[in-house]
């Protein structure tokens, strides 16, 4: 397939492209709709060839298909994680925003404090809030352009009430791939605070050149008495609306603990959620996969060069996902003018960096995973509403 072809998406009840004029004000006619995270690529091939399989199968009755799915999944870990996973350890949510509420039911109890290092995906705290557990913000260090962590001050901020800590690896929006030895802090940080420590690792297969993601358990061995893992294969392969994601429990305690919840409440993966997961993670998903990478990569090449050249604006690094999040706080503009440049003025719907937490005010993000076109699009409506600063 090409990356290149142009899919309308309006008119398909598509979140992004139908709701961008409801939520932000930019026309229908002709807005970019580069906010929320799913692509504009077609799912892979072998992806496609399953769901037209079970179409022309035509009976979507009730299926038993764990060991199918569950062996792609340990294949796909093992051969592009180098990440030994256990079958009874992968259990099955409606994607990973709702293992994270998962994860909170089981783990905590109303009232604790549950650390986030912000600004970070902006879900977490709508979960965490709305489970009526404390959001505790510890916020990263914009170091010339780059998010880093301060545990003496994060170890100043706890007070005992905490009881899970959040981490985003590779880290939404910033798109930061987290070292080896800031893996192991946040381990460190997770004991010394006897926190559970939940690791989001829904973008790790999205990692460019020059980096690479290490899962948690990977990293830090000792950790896993309090470890709980997310992963999905939505942001990977844009299979997001199937709503099937993982949380991976390596301790058999706390298995046994989510096992007992997710009984409580009857859940259970939907097949068609499963048959694509085992679809995509295969030989020809990951020949798929490589494509994706280096066409996105060009996509963030395009769009830095493109920010680079308007003064007072600065796009952080991207060494994972296809969200970029770019700094204005160089314009001395404020927050309202910079996002009506953008959303009236340039037509682009994106999201707001408030939405993300502290340290997120000034920032916009913008998604790449569209077509290449669209973006140098994107690229020049940026430069003609930001005209007067050049």
């Amino acid at each position: 397939m090409s990356f290149d072809d142009l899919i309308d998406r309006h008119g398909t009840h598509c979140s992004k492209w139908d709701m961008m004029e409801p939520v932000y004000g930019v026309p229908a006619s002709d807005g970019l709709a580069m906010w929320v995270a799913d692509t504009d690529f077609r799912a892979p091939p072998p992806v496609l060839a399953k769901v037209q399989e079970m179409v022309d199968h035509g009976i979507f009755g009730y299926v038993n298909a764990d060991t199918p799915y569950k062996d792609a999944i340990r294949w796909w870990m093992r051969t592009r994680h180098d990440w030994a996973v256990e079958a009874d350890a992968i259990f099955t949510t409606t994607g990973l925003v709702n293992g994270v509420g998962m994860c909170l039911d089981t783990f905590t109890q109303p009232g604790d404090g549950i650390v986030v290092f912000s600004p970070v995906y902006h879900a977490f705290a709508k979960v965490i809030r709305a489970a009526g557990r404390e959001l505790v913000e510890c916020p990263l260090v914009n170091n010339d352009g780059l998010y880093e962590m301060d545990f003496d001050a994060y170890d100043a901020q706890m007070t005992g009430k905490e009881k899970m800590v959040i981490l985003c690896s590779p880290h939404n929006p910033g798109g930061r791939v987290w070292t080896r030895e800031e893996l192991q802090a946040v381990a460190d940080f997770a004991k010394r605070h006897d926190l559970l420590l939940l690791s989001d690792e829904i973008h790790h297969d999205l990692v460019y050149s020059g980096h690479t993601h290490v899962p948690m358990q990977v990293a830090v061995p000792d950790i896993t008495d309090r470890l709980l893992m997310l992963t999905a294969p939505s942001k990977t392969f844009n299979i997001a609306g199937l709503h099937t994601g993982q949380v991976i429990i390596p301790d058999p305690e706390l298995r046994g603990r989510f096992a007992k919840r997710m009984q409580a409440l009857s859940l259970a993966p939907n097949s068609i959620g499963q048959f694509t997961t085992a679809a995509a993670y295969s030989p020809e998903g990951a020949e798929w996969v490589d494509g994706l990478l280096a066409y996105l990569e060009g996509n963030r090449r395009v769009f830095d060069e493109a920010i680079a050249a308007i003064p007072g604006l600065r796009s952080m690094p991207l060494q994972a996902t296809y969200l970029a999040w770019v700094d204005f706080s160089g314009t001395g503009m404020s927050r309202a003018e910079f996002t009506n440049r953008v959303e009236q003025q340039a037509r682009i719907a994106v999201n707001h960096g408030t939405t993300f937490g502290t340290g997120g005010e000034n920032f916009l993000r913008f998604n790449l995973g569209t077509q290449r076109a669209r973006v140098e699009d994107a690229c020049q409506r940026l430069a003609q509403a930001f005209s007067d600063l050049q």
